[in-house]
């Protein structure tokens, strides 16, 4: 039996790439705060999270809200819809009839600009590898061959775009967790990095980047004391 109480939830890779010190603040501290970005973001994913829809459009089969996980990876979370396409090479369904491939599609409130499989902006790149962990986890659950292309859909643009599952981008995942763990085993919350995206963050209240940008008290008595020199 797997303790899956000590899994990282897929969303927390998000938070960890946009910044560390958020996602300690989340995950470790236990702190959290809405603001316009966020609820307008929880408002677009209502559709998507409702379980009960689940459409066929012919040989496609839509899921929402499916939950997913990895035991090697030790995350979980759900996947906005994964699109489930009728394919030789696919996997078989209960009460289904026929092979399926799974593809994750993530909804996201912003627009995306990809490079390469690895979104280009930071914001972007945090997208790509929420979705690439997904993959993962559905190869690992369903046992289908490897996911090549993910999708993000993007409210702003009313559009997917395409999201390469490299091997890179994989490795990439799994150092984060790597590192996700390390810093929650210590306990270990960053010092504040102020940066642009702090005036768009949620927690901007509860971290004070502001504060990191004042001189330490150790820093401020060395620099007197060099000055009565």
């Amino acid at each position: 039996m797997h303790n899956t109480d000590t899994y990282f939830l897929i969303s927390g890779l998000q938070h960890f790439t946009f910044c560390r010190r958020r996602w300690a603040l989340i995950y470790i501290e236990q702190v959290w705060a809405d603001n316009a970005l966020t609820i307008q973001g929880a408002l677009m994913h209502e559709k998507a999270h409702n379980p009960l829809l689940t459409d066929k459009r012919g040989n496609v089969l839509i899921s929402r809200e499916m939950p997913i996980i990895s035991h090697k990876h030790q995350m979980q979370g759900n996947c906005d819809i994964v699109e489930f396409i009728k394919a030789d090479e696919g996997v078989p369904l209960f009460g289904r009839e026929g092979l399926w491939q799974p593809t994750p599609i993530e909804y996201k409130k912003g627009k995306g600009r990809v490079s390469g499989g690895l979104c280009i902006s930071h914001g972007h790149e945090a997208d790509s590898r929420q979705l690439c962990a997904q993959a993962m986890c559905l190869e690992e659950m369903l046992c289908c061959k490897p996911i090549e292309t993910a999708y993000i859909y993007y409210g702003e643009i009313k559009r997917r775009e395409p999201v390469a599952i490299t091997v890179e981008l994989r490795q990439n995942v799994a150092n984060l967790l790597a590192e996700m763990r390390n810093y929650y085993a210590r306990g270990y919350v960053p010092k504040a990095k102020p940066a642009k995206h702090c005036d768009n963050c949620s927690l901007k209240e509860e971290c004070l980047p502001n504060l990191a940008k004042r001189e330490s008290v150790k820093s401020y008595l060395a620099n007197m004391l060099s000055d009565d020199d």
